[in-house]
């Protein structure tokens, strides 16, 4: 592409409308359009940008193994209503539509529970596992406030990955490749040094999960870092259980804002379950399928750099 084809140009001032500071930088540099609150379309220098870390995901989630497919946005009631995920009490996030033969669909935010009900026509026996399938697409959720551009979109780009394992042993090894493959994404994308792997909550799942959390100063999360051993906690579950727990002690931690850039979790029979998703083992008797699920924001990384304009328009550049 060259600059005399492209159609945008730079503007002097953001939108009055527009309060976040990462929103309004990519509006001034050409890379952004703000539509309306949350919602933003991505312009060619944006996207080419876009396209450069999602070559990047791809390629390291090809390394582990993964498989890409592309899944769909529209969601049917009957499969969310199996994990009762369909309810607006239990997820208030929705973006419901009905067609004309009154049929009620949603926009999907996740994809636990349609990778689960695709995988029980591909699953069968034990000679079908393990499997790792992952796509890169648009997301929508209906945030009740989107005041952090496109870090905190009501419809972004996401990757997620889902793994479907014999056991919790195999479902761990390949866990322990995505941490490395997502350390590898953040430092390709130039975010390593201030990306760190941060234990949080496991909720229903599991004890912990892993979150990414890059430092910025427009952060919405609080971490408690130890830079000598690499890792953080979320201030949500940072107590003195979990400090020893992980061998960590309160001097050796320093309090930073951060940015969830990733998150992955083992939701064990979570899904599987109620989608009845089993294969036969070696001696023919039915077991449950073991599920990971490995989250990045390709669009987030874009805003990660310091709230200091000229040095995110110029991590913008090194990406691109």
């Amino acid at each position: 592409m060259k600059q005399s084809q492209l159609f945008t140009k730079t503007q002097k001032n953001a939108p009055k409308d527009e309060v976040s500071l990462n929103a309004q930088l990519l509006i001034r540099g050409g890379f952004i359009n703000k539509e309306m609150a949350g919602v933003y379309s991505i312009l060619p220098l944006g996207l080419r940008v876009i396209d450069k870390i999602s070559d990047i995901v791809r390629d390291e989630m090809n390394k582990t193994g993964g498989v890409e497919m592309q899944s769909t946005a529209l969601q049917k009631k009957e499969v969310w209503e199996k994990t009762n995920r369909w309810d607006d009490k239990i997820v208030d996030n929705w973006f419901k539509t009905t067609l004309k033969n009154g049929t009620e669909l949603g926009l999907g935010f996740t994809h636990e529970e349609p990778m689960s009900n695709l995988m029980t026509s591909f699953i069968s026996s034990y000679k079908d596992l393990p499997i790792y399938v992952y796509d890169i697409r648009t997301v929508f959720r209906n945030e009740a406030r989107a005041k952090s551009g496109i870090m905190r979109g009501r419809e972004f780009f996401w990757k997620a990955l889902y793994s479907f394992s014999k056991n919790k042993e195999e479902h761990d090894v390949y866990y322990e490749k995505a941490k490395i493959a997502y350390k590898n994404i953040f430092d390709r994308i130039g975010l390593g040094n201030k990306t760190f792997l941060t234990f949080a909550s496991g909720g229903t799942f599991s004890k912990y999960s892993h979150e990414f959390q890059t430092i910025s100063d427009s952060g919405e999360d609080i971490i408690y870092i130890d830079k000598e051993k690499n890792i953080a906690v979320n201030k949500e579950v940072c107590n003195d259980g979990v400090l020893k727990d992980l061998g960590l002690e309160k001097k050796n931690l320093i309090e930073k804002k951060a940015i969830e850039v990733g998150n992955i979790f083992s939701l064990s029979y979570k899904f599987s379950e109620p989608f009845h998703l089993k294969y036969r083992d070696e001696k023919g008797e039915e077991q449950f399928v073991y599920m990971g699920s490995y989250g990045l924001g390709i669009s987030r990384p874009t805003t990660k750099k310091e709230s200091s304009g000229r040095k995110q328009l110029r991590h913008f550049r090194f990406i691109y």
